[in-house]
């Protein structure tokens, strides 16, 4: 052995092709030695002795692979885009793996059949690729996964070629392809304004639809409905003898605005996909397609590249029902009439795209409630365009198909005939499924995608994901039962003897406030006070959240700072309801809503009108409005009158009394006669009541503008 390989090494020759090949060219000798190392292994393992017919030794790497070599790169920016119009099988191989080598014939020969049915076929060499291999989710060789619309899916069965196909065949979703009978053709045919698509039937004597018939009609989903139609079933023989099939020959059909009879056929007794994609390339679209979204805009109006490859669209911006019916017939017959290269006829509801039709007809009088006719061009990507509107509404009468046959001919010579120009916006995607329906269809991707991964991922990767989880769910069942046993025990702890419970009962009772209002801590030292202004008046009382109020202090600028610091002190307990705000009002600036507002209190208390003598010697400094922006509601309090105990509280005594005495300065209410602080004496007892609900609510319409 040292002197075969010091022979290698000294001889560059050979030490090149070594390297290369496995082999230093001296074929015949270490063949010989080879296949006797070999014939031990063999014995020692029971395989089959033409498994080890290795590729690495003196014949030459099988290159059969190398054009279908992926790089991360390649993978990323064309294969997975390309994996939404045909599913790709990839392995994933290595150097030196005997299993790699054992499943090449049969991957050879499916990845050959495969192919020539429109499936893609991709190898990433573990070795060179470690990046897309890892990227891939492949820990070992071999490997064998499918790709479908961006998603990974790993096989793991038997390498056979009928696993390999159904495999391929399940990546590929289950409703491409509807079942056609006598029952049904005519729904399935019908559907085509709904779905805004030409409908392809598929006929042939085959119980099962075939692959190749699968794969095409998953790369033209966007484009086409299809339907197969099995000859051989009871129950067909109505629609075989109605477009006259020939049993025997295998038929695709294409049906457009027309289900009475088919727009295009092909028959052949053996369908290559090359002869199908060329069909169905040319039968993409109906002939008056309806402009449903940007895309479909984009491919059937593509924006002009030279003089020489101008395209028009000539659009019927219509409407839906019975009424416009019979105008879109007769743009129909028009467009078969004259289906040319340079020409698509494309139609456009209204209702459903207003942003495109106001840009062309500019909600003219002659248009509403009709059907228009407008000849366009576009001219780039961002949505500029030329065209030109038919003068008149488009009923489709002889004369109109004239007025339009001679604008499409003056337009051939005459390309400046497209005098008005516009910029559109994008369109509005019609068929797009709701958000609830995607959101559904992404759960249920996921949870499949888990529940594959958690029966056929390396376990060794998924460690760190479980041990995740059972740390968390340790975590929180010991927090559960450390929070159990210190409730238990405070409850223990805090069972209060029977003299002790009489005590806090006489406590509570000496309390100026309820249980209630004790156990609502101040969450902050101070109270917040703001000022009601035209600024914030929407924020803070129109569009108060609901359960929110805002309690209104009204004072004056001479009362401003006393009120103020004694209003603190009232409602300093309650401050830690997260539902009260609290604001000041100023009587200098806004008397007037004040004074509206309070003519919805004329139960509790009638209000003089405006005529009266005492109208502008009223003081309504001291007065607490707890407003509800939501419900539109105010309470109200009243400033404490000396001698008057309990009329505060209810704001239910004689209102209009309590101005008149104030105003004319013969009661206890009088600035000069008690202090202003007096003003809010027993605010917070009205404000427990206000929290309990007991007081008397006073609805308004609507809330005034606080100018």
């Amino acid at each position: 052995v040292l002197s075969f390989t010091s022979q290698i090494l000294s001889n560059e020759e050979k030490r090149a092709n070594f390297d290369r090949y496995g082999d230093a060219g001296e074929s015949q000798g270490y063949s010989q030695h080879q296949h006797r190392q070999f014939h031990h292994f063999h014995e020692g393992f029971y395989f089959d002795e033409s498994f080890f017919h290795f590729p690495f030794n003196s014949e030459r790497r099988d290159t059969s692979d190398e054009k279908y070599l992926l790089h991360f790169s390649h993978y990323v920016n064309e294969i997975v885009p390309d994996s939404f119009k045909k599913p790709y099988l990839i392995k994933i191989t290595s150097d030196w793996c005997f299993s790699c080598i054992h499943i090449e014939p049969v991957w050879k020969e499916v990845a050959q059949e495969l192919e020539a049915l429109g499936v893609g076929i991709g190898v990433v060499h573990a070795g060179y690729e470690r990046r897309l291999a890892h990227h891939l989710g492949a820990h070992s060789t071999p490997s064998i996964l499918g790709l479908i619309n961006g998603k990974i899916t790993f096989f793991h069965n038997a390498v056979i070629r009928e696993n390999l196909r159904q495999f391929v065949e399940n990546l590929l979703p289950g409703n491409l392809v509807e079942k056609i009978t006598d029952k049904n053709y005519v729904r399935f045919l019908s559907n085509w304004k709904k779905e805004n698509k030409p409908h392809v039937l598929l006929f042939d004597h085959m119980p099962v639809v075939p692959l190749l018939y699968k794969l095409t009609a998953f790369a033209y989903r966007d484009y086409l409905s299809f339907g197969y139609v099995y000859v051989g079933l009871r129950g067909t023989e109505e629609l075989s003898s109605q477009y006259n099939i020939n049993v025997y020959t295998p038929t695709i059909m294409i049906f457009k605005e027309h289900i009475d009879k088919p727009a295009d056929v092909v028959q052949a007794r053996d369908m290559k996909k090359q002869l199908i994609d060329d069909f169905l390339s040319q039968n993409k679209f109906l002939m008056v397609a309806r402009l449903t979204n940007q895309r479909l805009f984009q491919e059937l109006c593509p924006v002009k590249k030279s003089h020489r490859q101008r395209k028009h669209c000539v659009v019927l911006l219509t409407g839906e029902g019975d009424k416009f019916a019979e105008a879109y017939e007769a743009f129909l017959t028009f467009a078969v009439a004259n289906t040319k290269d340079t020409l698509k006829f494309v139609h456009i509801y209204n209702e459903r795209q207003p942003e495109f039709a106001d840009a062309l007809l500019m909600d003219d009088e002659r248009f509403r409630g009709k059907s228009a006719v407008v000849i366009l061009e576009r001219r780039n990507n961002a949505g500029k365009i030329a065209y030109k509107t038919l003068e008149e509404a488009w009923q489709g009468s002889k004369e109109d198909n004239f007025i339009l046959l001679d604008l499409l001919d003056q337009l051939r010579t005459d390309p400046g005939l497209l005098s008005s120009e516009t910029v559109l916006a994008d369109l509005n995607d019609e068929l797009a499924p709701m958000f609830l329906i995607r959101w559904l269809y992404s759960t249920l991707d996921y949870i499949s995608d888990c529940w594959d991964s958690l029966f056929h991922s390396n376990w060794r990767e998924m460690m760190p994901l479980l041990s995740l989880l059972f740390s968390a769910l340790f975590i929180l069942f010991g927090t559960v039962i450390v929070q159990a046993f210190s409730d238990s025990s405070d409850t223990r702890d805090s069972a209060p003897s029977e003299k002790e419970e009489t005590a806090a009962k006489t406590e509570k009772n000496d309390t100026s406030f309820s249980k209630e209002s004790n156990s609502r801590i101040p969450k902050k030292g101070f109270v917040e006070v703001t000022e009601l202004t035209d600024i914030n008046y929407t924020s803070n009382l129109v569009r108060l959240r609901p359960g929110h109020m805002n309690v209104v202090l009204i004072l004056s600028n001479s009362t401003k700072t006393i009120l103020l610091q004694k209003f603190a002190l009232e409602v300093y307990t309650f401050t830690g309801s997260s539902s009260l705000h609290f604001s000041f009002l100023s009587l200098d600036k806004h008397r007037e809503w004040l004074e509206y507002l309070l003519e919805f209190a004329q139960d509790a208390a009638p209000i003089p009108n405006q005529y009266d003598k005492h109208f502008l010697e009223r003081d309504y400094t001291g007065y607490v409005l707890a407003l509800n922006g939501h419900k539109k509601y105010f309470c109200l309090f009243k400033p404490h009158r000396s001698g008057d105990e309990g009329g505060t509280l209810g704001s239910c005594e004689d209102y209009d009394s309590s101005l008149h005495t104030e105003a004319k300065g013969k009661s206890s209410c009088s600035p000069g006669s008690r202090s202003i602080k007096n003003k809010l004496h027993k605010l917070s007892f009205w404000m427990e009541r206000l929290l309990e609900g007991s007081l008397q609510r006073f609805y308004i319409p609507s809330w005034p503008a606080l100018d």
